[in-house]
């Protein structure tokens, strides 16, 4: 029985590695006879492999796609290759792609044995890619130790710095990782805070053991990515507003991004932006600098601000248009 399940991983491995083979050939490779091959593809089908079989001189087997992914073997070279190039995905702050790397590189590293994890670390470490890189680097060995708590419902420890470099240590439930364009963010209940908090993944060292494991949570909210980018561009900031854009929300999300603001479509031609700054002055000049029109709903104090910076460009003007003191102008005429 052991003999011929290790005969079965092998052909699977073969099939995996070419497009097609002839029953010969195969038979040649595994040492058994045509008969034993035509036993064994009936025995990969029967687990859920869909092996193609073409009759004829020039036919062969061939490994189909099936409805779903069936595992795959990998040689070493293989599965570090994998490896390295997951590793550059998930720190390359792309959208999507990086979360997806995460999930797989856990998967991935929770089964490779030393020998190749040593060969991953290294090529990772002294590499140096020439690749668009987003504004805070994270450590793909912790992102994999972030998605396995989420993944095992396991709590976690680590110590946080905040912005100004302060250190805390946190133990958290944690329920999801969130990647923009820029950053990691894990999405966790703070056990000692009895609330949702979110923490950049960069400022994250986790404090291993963790544990024990947790019932999971009801999330905070149902579409996690608009909760994570309200709350690095609106709640953690003093002011806040709300505007309306005079244009369609597909074409202000070109401009406004998850650290920007949260839209959310109004009408075929506007769309509302929810959106934070420093001062109220700050957030006046990061609105008008998106370079849409815009009338603000809430708070109507912002008017005020807005006729202000209004005011003062005005003023510009007129100095920029007066002679100066040495019979020109500002703009350089004689």
């Amino acid at each position: 029985m052991l003999e011929t399940s290790a005969r079965l991983l092998r052909l699977l491995s073969l099939l995996q590695a070419h497009r097609e083979w002839s029953g010969a050939d195969l038979a040649q490779r595994l040492g058994v006879t045509p008969r034993t091959v035509r036993r064994d593809v009936d025995r990969l089908r029967a687990l859920g492999y869909p092996v193609n079989a073409s009759p004829g001189t020039g036919g062969g087997y061939q490994l189909g796609a099936g409805a779903a992914l069936p595992p795959l073997l990998l040689d070493d070279d293989e599965a570090v290759a994998v490896a390295v190039g997951l590793r550059t995905a998930a720190g390359s702050g792309i959208e999507g792609v990086g979360e997806t790397s995460v999930g797989a590189l856990a998967k991935l590293e929770q089964v490779l044995p030393d020998r190749l994890r040593r060969r991953v670390s290294a090529l990772t470490t002294f590499t140096v890619p020439i690749l668009r890189t987003p504004e805070s680097q994270v450590d793909p060995s912790v992102l994999t130790e972030l998605a396995a708590a989420c993944r095992d419902s396991e709590r976690l420890r680590f110590e946080y710095r905040d912005h100004n470099g302060s250190a805390t240590r946190r133990t958290v439930e944690p329920h999801r990782l969130v990647c923009t364009e820029r950053r990691w963010y894990l999405v966790a209940w703070d056990v000692d805070r009895s609330d949702w908090r979110t923490f950049r993944a960069d400022r994250i060292a986790p404090k291993p053991p963790h544990g024990p494991r947790f019932p999971p949570r009801t999330p905070p909210a149902e579409d996690l990515a608009a909760y994570v980018s309200q709350g690095v561009s609106t709640r953690v900031y003093a002011a806040k507003a709300v505007v309306r854009l005079h244009v369609p929300a597909a074409e202000a999300a070109r401009v406004v991004g998850p650290m920007d603001g949260v839209l959310e479509a109004e009408g075929e031609s506007t769309c509302l932006l929810r959106t934070g700054g420093t001062s109220v002055d700050v957030l006046v000049i990061h609105i008008a600098l998106m370079g849409m029109e815009f009338e603000v709903v809430e708070p109507r104090e912002l008017d005020d601000h807005v006729r202000a910076l209004r005011d003062r460009l005005s003023r510009a003007l007129d100095r920029s248009a007066q002679p100066d003191r040495h019979g020109g102008n500002s703009a350089g005429n004689t």
